[in-house]
């Protein structure tokens, strides 16, 4: 059942209990056809080559995107015409290997494709996050989140039946395919798998109503006997009905999470950086200067503190940027260099990892910084909902809400004052 709430009034000496659900009804989408010009451009001219034209055609995305940003948060239809653009971008694509008909990017690349599609779409900007088939240029959602208990996992024989409920499901409603994830009874084992979205064991409640990233589409899902073949359980063997230890093995399996966490960084930078710029063109456009400061400027460009607040900005961005760039290589790197015999140190690993923790930390930080501090250098009437300037510190006060970065501040500590390197858990 979809989340509800109760509330309790006292009417003549009696309690009355009034439950509402949170269950709205199902969206409309947006129309594809509306990118029918784009779609042609970007088909014709086929996927890059190289990784500025990748980086080239993710900044053309998000400048389409940016367009109607404000408008589309507001009206909070399904991205259906987003998502046929980011299929049709080729940007779903942009890490396969080339034998695929995929870009043959590494991660490096992958994220700065996040953050430039971040910057004019924070919601769409979370979409390339999600698994992608490249041949078939399937977009993937993900019913995936390890506090979440309601998913169990039966053995029917030849196959398995995941039946229950999931409270988030990024991007679900718009998705080819749905990764589903849960506990396999009586283990403590997850096993993850791939199912076709468009099925009745599948059910949407419709409930994303949050405050921030309103076009993610990740709201609950009630999974009813979901049936999947053992042989699509991810990294299980079919013979013995366990993990496969040589698959879990491999980089991907210890990295998956420093990797993920990663993405959320340039994923945070991203929606900074478009607020920055965003902010500077109303200012330049629209903020008035102030008339009572003692020294007094006819345009808010001229103004001391305006100037000043956006070079702190704009510098703690950029320090933010490198950062994560280097911490995209050194993820990179290590894949590149653990990719042919399938194995990863602890400490290679752990290393890897703190430098994703800090990255983590200082995006966290600088991006609600200064989504929040652009109102300051544009004044009262940037706050329209029509202007939309707020959906930017929206969208990462929402996100950086899964996971607490506190407890990668006390990840670091640890490592700088014990030289302790993280286990891999569930967000490490």
């Amino acid at each position: 059942m979809a989340p509800s709430s109760t509330q309790e009034i006292p009417i003549s000496g009696h309690t009355v209990v009034i439950e509402s659900s949170n269950k709205r009804k199902k969206p409309d989408s947006s129309d594809p056809t509306i990118y029918d010009a784009y779609h042609k451009h970007f088909v014709s001219d086929g996927l890059p080559s190289t990784t500025e034209g990748w980086l080239s055609r993710a900044r053309a995305v998000a400048e389409i995107f940016s367009v109607d940003a404000a408008a589309r948060d507001i009206e909070n239809k399904s991205p259906k015409a987003e998502v046929a653009l980011l299929k049709s971008s080729g940007l779903l694509k942009v890490l396969g290997p080339k034998e695929y008909g995929g870009g043959g990017e590494t991660w490096e690349t992958g994220y700065k494709v996040i953050r430039e599609v971040a910057k004019g779409d924070g919601s769409l900007g979370m979409l390339p996050l999600a698994e992608n088939f490249i041949e078939g240029n399937l977009f993937v959602g993900g019913a995936v989140n390890p506090r979440d208990n309601d998913l169990s996992i039966t053995d029917a024989g030849d196959h398995l039946v995941f039946d229950g409920f999931k409270n988030f499901n990024t991007g679900g409603v718009i998705s080819d395919l749905t990764v589903l994830e849960g506990v396999y009874a009586g283990t403590e084992h997850h096993i993850f798998a791939f199912v076709r979205t468009d099925q009745p064991g599948i059910q949407f409640q419709y409930n994303w109503n949050n405050v921030g990233l309103r076009l993610t589409e990740s709201g609950s899902v009630k999974i009813s006997q979901v049936q999947v073949p053992w042989s699509d359980a991810l990294g299980w063997s079919t013979i013995t009905r366990l993990p496969d230890l040589k698959v879990l093995a491999i980089p991907f399996a210890s990295l998956l999470l420093p990797t993920i966490q990663l993405v959320f960084s340039n994923f945070y930078l991203g929606i900074a950086q478009g607020s920055l710029d965003f902010a500077s063109k109303y200012t330049t456009k629209s903020t008035r200067a102030w008339p009572f400061g003692g020294d007094n400027k006819e345009k808010p460009t001229e103004e001391f503190y305006i100037l000043e607040r956006y070079g702190n900005f704009f510098a703690h961005l950029r320090a933010a940027e490198t950062l994560a760039d280097r911490a995209g290589k050194e993820i990179a790197d290590i894949y590149g260099k653990y990719g042919a015999n399938r194995k990863v140190t602890e400490r290679e690993r752990g290393e890897a990892a703190e430098w994703v923790a800090s990255t983590k930390i200082v995006t966290t930080d600088t991006a609600l910084r200064v989504t929040a501090g652009v109102f300051e250098v544009t004044g009262s009437r940037a706050t329209g909902k029509t202007v939309g300037l707020d959906r930017f510190w929206r969208d990462v006060r929402t996100h950086t809400l899964h996971d607490p970065v506190a407890y990668k501040n006390r990840e670091l500590g640890e490592y700088v004052l014990l030289d302790r390197v993280p286990e891999p858990t569930w967000y490490t």
